[in-house]
């Protein structure tokens, strides 16, 4: 009798501890692939056990909740469909899993078997710092990835991206978008056909014909990534970046293009093209500054100018152009070749100004015009609408017309000048110690008189047809004409010259066919005069 209570007793705290254990135990274990669990029906207002007379579909109403493993579940009302284990949910329903995730709408379909969530009508998903806007997203609980099929759009704190169809994933922040996609940041807006955008870092993936325009500029891609927050491009395929005037255009294989410092980098193939002043700017790497207004160009770097139906074709070692308000400024260095059809050279140092049409030549420049050469210490060539108007060759001027191979026609001085009308050469100014070798010919214009041979102080040559037909010496001036078959071979030339026809660009092709010159070709150094 003494001992019916305690045992009575010790049975009620036994029964206790395992409901109260029960209700302490930790959490269900993330979900895996394919794994079936019960939803559970939790609370209510109001529920109905049956609905047409089926015993298996309940009806709650107010204030419902349901739990399936580590989501809760909540809505006005709801049907659950307890042997199908799936429930709808009507008004204001709202899925809650974890402290970071959290999905509203007005319409649910969830079925619990496949984990899947099907939330219509003002969907609103929640993860940290983004949102995802839709009127029709699919939750699949499995992979922890949402997606939308007609029409969606993802805000974070820089961006906001809208697409036909979607996904997002909360756990690699990782959402892909198709169709119609725009992504819209206060300092540009991009437009693609596809795009993977990673909400984490705010990088933007191109894998589709991409367009992003800005007030600095627009970028054409169809491959590449985009950094949102530093505005940083790392662009493949001939990628295209132009300038905010659209003036200039860059492609290249790779492009690496910052927005906000202007600065790129391009690998390949790259094409720096200005439009207005009809130059292009090609190698297989250069860089570009837009702040600076610079361009570089190396590795068979190649200009281009294009203004007139005869472009002009230059090849060197390293190019560079500098823009100055509306004009540009190109150099190149080291291996400059040149070729126009009216126009062939080559030259270590060239530099040519858009703002005065001025073609500089330096550091051992050769510059052929038809059958004229022209050497010195520096060569400068005025176009006028990209038409030779005068060519002055400064210090140690030489030019040579070749007759044949055997005779040429000579002058050399001090200092040059070479007067061109409709690209065609039609006088020719020489000052200081001047001296020339001419071959006259006879009327018949077969046979040669002889060799002309002249010193003064100055002399001008007229020319008609690319032919001698006047020249004007001062009268203290010393000739001596020799008959051909009196002429030694020495005697044919004058001192220094040189026939450098075999560096002489044959074409536009030619301007990459490095021929050094002979050792014996190179010009004696200048000799510089001592102070006293």
């Amino acid at each position: 009798m003494n001992k019916t209570p305690k045992t009575a007793l010790f049975c009620l705290l036994f029964i206790f501890s395992v409901v109260l254990s029960g209700m302490q135990q930790a959490p269900p274990s993330p979900l895996q692939e394919g794994k079936k669990t019960k939803v559970i029906m939790e609370y209510a207002d109001s529920t109905v056990f049956e609905k047409d007379n089926n015993p298996d579909i309940h009806v709650m109403r107010g204030n419902v909740r349901f739990r399936h493993d580590s989501a809760f579940l909540y809505c006005d009302s709801a049907y659950f469909y307890e042997k199908d284990n799936s429930l709808e949910a009507f008004n204001n329903v709202r899925i809650e899993q974890g402290d970071t995730l959290s999905i509203y709408g007005n319409y649910l379909i969830y079925e619990g078997n496949l984990n899947l969530a099907k939330m219509r009508e003002n969907v609103r998903m929640y993860n940290r710092n983004n949102t995802l806007f839709t009127d029709n997203l699919d939750y699949d609980r499995n992979r922890n990835l949402g997606y939308f099929f007609d029409g969606g759009m993802l805000v974070d704190s820089v961006n906001e991206l809208t697409s036909v169809y979607g996904e997002y994933s909360p756990t690699t922040k990782m959402a892909s978008f198709n169709k119609e996609v725009t992504l819209t940041n206060p300092q540009f807006i991009l437009h693609s056909d596809t795009l993977l955008y990673n909400t984490s870092n705010r990088m933007a993936t191109i894998v589709g014909p991409t367009v992003i325009e800005a007030d600095s500029g627009t970028i054409h891609s169809s491959r590449g990534h985009y950094n949102t927050e530093t505005e940083e491009a790392t662009l493949y395929d001939r990628s295209i970046v132009t300038s905010k005037d659209k003036t200039q255009t860059m492609t290249a294989d790779t492009l690496f293009y910052n927005r906000n410092t202007g600065f790129g980098e391009a690998f390949g193939h790259m094409i720096l093209n200005d439009t207005v002043k009809k130059i292009i700017l090609m190698g297989n790497y250069g860089y570009f500054d837009d702040v600076r207004k610079w361009a570089f160009a190396t590795d068979s770097a190649q200009c281009i100018e294009y203004s007139y139906a005869d472009s002009l074709f230059l090849h060197a070692d390293t190019l560079q152009m500098l823009t100055i308000g509306e004009e540009r400024e190109l150099k190149a260095f080291y291996g400059v070749r040149i070729y126009r059809v009216d126009l062939q050279g080559v030259c270590d140092s060239l530099q040519f100004n858009t703002n005065d049409s001025m073609l500089y030549l330096t550091k051992n420049p050769i510059l052929w015009n038809t059958g004229y050469q022209l050497t010195g210490d520096t060569i400068k060539v005025l176009f006028n609408d990209s038409t030779i108007e005068h060519v002055d060759v400064i210090d140690r001027a030489f030019a040579v017309e070749e007759r044949d191979t055997t005779y040429f026609n000579q002058v050399k001085g001090r200092n040059l000048a070479a007067f061109f009308a409709g690209g065609e050469l039609y006088r020719i100014d020489i000052e200081g110690n001047t001296e020339s070798i001419y071959y006259p010919i006879e009327e018949k214009g077969v046979e040669y008189i002889g060799r002309n041979k002249t010193e003064s102080a100055y002399m001008t040559i007229y020319i008609e047809s690319r032919q001698p037909v006047k020249i004007v010496w001062p009268s203290a001036t010393t000739a001596e004409l020799l008959p051909i078959p009196d002429l030694n071979p020495e005697q044919k030339f004058l001192k220094d010259f040189v026939n450098y026809n075999y560096l002489r660009p044959k074409s536009k092709e030619d301007i990459f066919t490095q021929t050094a010159i002979k050792v014996e070709d190179i010009p004696a150094p200048r000799k510089h005069r001592t102070k006293r």
